[in-house]
C-alpha cells in the first residue's frame, strides 16, 4: 500500500510529518502557502501587464513611423 504523502512536508531535504506539528507551526506553513499563491498571482498579473505594455509600445512606434511616412510623401 502506498504511504500518504499529503501531510509530508519537507524543509532543508529531511521529510516532516506535519501531523506531529504544533498549531504555530501549521499556521506558518499555511501562511508560506498564501505568499506562494499570491506570488504566483502576481506573476502572472505583471505577465499580463508586460505584454499590454509591448502591445501599446508597438502600438505607439507604429503610429510615429506611420506619421514620418505621411510627412514624407
Amino acid at each position: 500500500m502506498a504511504e500518504d504523502k499529503s501531510n509530508v512536508i519537507t524543509i532543508n531535504g529531511k521529510e516532516h510529518d506535519m501531523t506531529t506539528f504544533s498549531d504555530e507551526q501549521k499556521g506558518i506553513i499555511n501562511q508560506i502557502r498564501l505568499c506562494q499563491s499570491k506570488s504566483a498571482s502576481i506573476k502572472s498579473e505583471l505577465n499580463i501587464v508586460e505584454v499590454s505594455m509591448e502591445a501599446y509600445t508597438n502600438a505607439l512606434i507604429k503610429s510615429v513611423e506611420e506619421v514620418k511616412v505621411d510627412e514624407a510623401s
